[in-house]
């Protein structure tokens, strides 16, 4: 696991109610490859939600998906890492 992660994956820990639907938060630039590599993170169960900026620069993407533990959840920011100038909130 990245160190990047660790304190997060300490409090996910201490969390005991799992499996649970958990919220994430990117910011990206408005761009549709980045756009389709962040949808790209989650499975088809995620309700993802997409909002531009005032600019129209960047987009909002909020995303819950079902996830079986700490884990996963980690993973998850792992892979979206990997995402050109994206953001995790």
């Amino acid at each position: 696991m990245s160190s990047t992660f660790d304190g997060l994956a300490a409090k996910l820990d201490q969390d005991p109610d799992w499996p649970k639907i958990y919220m994430f938060k990117f910011i990206i630039p408005n761009d549709n490859q980045k756009l389709a590599k962040t949808e790209a993170l989650f499975g088809e169960g995620a309700q993802v939600s997409i909002n531009e900026s005032r600019t129209g620069k960047y987009l909002s993407i909020t995303a819950k998906e079902m996830m079986m533990n700490p884990k996963e959840v980690i993973a998850k920011y792992e892979d979206a890492t990997k995402i050109e100038g994206l953001i995790s909130l």
